[in-house]
């Protein structure tokens, strides 16, 4: 019974003995990821409590176990596996595991800050990969790429990536790759698609400059068409209400667009609108009467152009006049001294006054003739019938006979802003 107690007392201690003296195993570089082809020395330490002569390696592979002497404690590897060493008379190590792949790295991942983002809004791609916390230190270099063919960027040592405005020709498939500085690993993600979203044009207005739809004839009309929402390429189309085809078409990438009419005429007056389409179908704005005016010039010109037919009508009359009664004089009556020509005898039966003025005086235009009651403008054209006593003083006569027809005249008024002293709509004709 001693006995046995004995040996049970002694047991745990001489357990704790075994395992206090187990070999360790030291690798060197100090991690267990390696790439393929790097050498790795592995140390067996603890021999002061065993014989160093031999060191046995044990190499664990899914297949079975390799075993390996050397000389000393150190063991240099090149494959993945767990490593246990063993020294003369000394338990086995604990096992260390090492990895020498290409999968330094796993496969990168693709993440966006938005899968479905509207147009002209940004979007932040990342390429995030982990590597091992014993290496670190390796650099590592990124790109990004979309449908395969399109470089979005150089290599760089960022994994992120910022697109300030996308559109939706932007939609599409997205991935990235990976490498170390060598090159001599390269990984991609997988695809990640985006989808970008268009807002359809809504609100559309037409407005005109000058504003209020009213121009003058002769000036530019500019037609501005916008609208309150829409993104993407916007085509602007201007139409006119008695027309078929448009007055022109822009397409671009904004919420405003102009169409210049540069000289506008009567015949331009009309109701106009316009449409605005961004792929959804076009959206009408509501008509706008547009107005044209006459220009203030011109009818101060068409007035100057009838006072002036006027005039020559009235001297065309009095041409016709003189030659009238110079035709008829000279079938058989002379002149009476130099200045006065008497009219024919009368005939059995015809009256003592003959139809054809003995003389015919266009007066004079007299300009300002009343400064202070508008600016007059007078002329008058006068027919005087020359009794028998007006032959002896032919001159008086004229300036004092009763018996004056006055066959023409005109009063107009000169406007005061017409320098140029055209004549005004403000005429009078008597």
């Amino acid at each position: 019974m001693l006995l046995w107690a004995s040996l049970l007392a002694f047991a745990p201690v001489c357990g704790q003995s075994a395992a206090a003296h187990k070999p360790v195993i030291s690798v060197h570089p100090p991690w267990t990821t390696f790439f393929k082809g790097e050498r790795v020395t592995l140390t067996c330490n603890g021999f002061q409590f065993y014989a160093t002569e031999k060191t046995t390696w044990y190499h664990g592979h899914y297949w079975g176990e390799k075993l390996t002497l050397t000389a000393g404690n150190t063991l240099e590897v090149r494959e993945s596996g767990l490593y246990r060493c063993q020294a003369r008379g000394s338990p086995r190590s604990n096992p260390v595991r090492l990895l020498f792949s290409s999968e330094l790295f796993p496969h990168p991942e693709l993440k966006a800050t938005d899968s479905q983002p509207t147009e002209g809004n940004s979007v932040n791609l990342s390429c995030e990969t982990q590597l091992p916390p014993e290496r670190s230190d390796i650099p590592l270099h990124f790109n990004f790429f979309r449908d395969g063919e399109v470089i979005l960027s150089d290599w760089s040592t960022s994994p992120e990536l910022q697109l300030p405005t996308v559109w939706r020709e932007n939609s599409g498939s997205y991935w990235c790759g990976a490498e170390t500085v060598m090159g001599n690993i390269h990984k991609h993600s997988l695809s990640l698609q985006i989808h970008v979203q268009r807002i359809p044009v809504s609100g559309v207005l037409l407005e005109t400059q000058p504003s209020g739809g009213q121009v003058v004839e002769g000036e530019m009309l500019v037609l501005v068409c916008s609208v309150a929402e829409g993104t993407g390429d916007t085509t602007f189309s201007w139409h006119r209400e008695d027309m078929q085809e448009s007055l022109g078409r822009k397409t671009q990438r904004s919420l405003r667009a102009e169409l210049e009419l540069p000289a506008v005429r009567q015949s331009h007056a009309g109701g106009y609108y316009c449409t605005a389409d961004n792929s959804y179908g076009p959206v009408q704005s509501v008509v706008l009467n547009v107005t044209v005016r006459e220009t203030p010039g011109n009818r101060d010109g068409l007035v100057a152009a009838g006072a002036t037919g006027g005039l020559l009508s009235a001297l065309l009359l009095a041409v016709a006049l003189l030659f009238h009664c110079w035709r008829q004089r000279k079938s058989g009556v002379g002149f009476l001294g130099d200045e006065t020509r008497l009219p024919p005898a009368p005939g059995p039966g015809e009256s003592s006054h003959s139809i054809c003025p003995a003389q015919v005086e266009l007066q004079s235009l007299y300009v300002d003739v009343h400064p202070k009651k508008g600016d007059l403008v007078y002329s008058e054209i006068q027919t005087t019938q020359l009794g028998e006593e007006g032959e002896a003083n032919t001159s008086r006569t004229l300036l004092e006979d009763k018996d004056v027809s006055v066959v023409y005249s005109e009063v107009k008024t000169q406007h005061p802003d017409n320098s140029a002293g055209k004549i005004s709509s403000k005429d009078e004709e008597s």
